[in-house]
């Protein structure tokens, strides 16, 4: 890691039956020198833009053969994003106007601190998904933005399939999640 100092990052997602309709639940854990780090402070929860621009945690997921995907970041400060995509890179905001922002279709984010470990959760309603999924294989792309007390940010993902990070990159979304059963 620049700055001379180790992190290690694990991901996990599961289904998430305690939200209506589905979704699903993301937990980011951060172990290592973890007073290098900059962290954003916590600010009333909702969305926002620009997150990735400090430490954050995304997720992209679009169904495999695909070329539509959706880019969700989540914010140590609690605030979040959603973006949706027709391509790689090209926004789709005609789409993201008419997607319902809802209570019961905004992502929610949680961080808490260990002594050991920083922990981010969040939450995504199968309501803000462009595609629920559970007829369909999806992709799934797991990064993080680590931005260190130096406020150098580094790129953090399962696969980087370029010589420099790109998380638009089809190839990097390395997670495959099967359709339900049974829908």
């Amino acid at each position: 890691m620049p700055g001379g100092f180790s992190l290690s990052i694990t991901v996990s997602v599961e289904a998430a039956t305690n939200l209506p309709g589905g979704g699903w639940s993301l937990r980011y854990e951060l172990r290592g020198d973890l007073d290098a780090l900059l962290i954003p402070t916590p600010v009333a929860p909702g969305p926002a833009d620009g997150l990735w621009q400090h430490t954050c945690f995304e997720a992209f997921v679009g169904p495999s053969g695909s070329l539509a995907y959706q880019e969700f970041n989540f914010s140590p400060s609690g605030q979040w994003a959603s973006y949706l995509f027709s391509d790689e890179r090209v926004r789709d905001t005609v789409s993201e106007s008419a997607q319902a922002t809802t209570s019961n279709s905004q992502p929610s984010v949680a961080w808490h601190c260990f002594p050991d470990a920083f922990v981010l959760e969040a939450c995504i309603p199968v309501a803000a998904l462009r595609s629920t999924g559970s007829r369909e294989t999806l992709d799934v792309g797991l990064t993080a933005v680590i931005e260190s007390r130096d406020h150098e940010l580094t790129y953090w993902a399962l696969r980087h399939p370029c010589a420099k990070p790109d998380f638009h990159n089809r190839q990097g979304f390395a997670l495959q999640i099967p359709p339900k059963p049974n829908a």
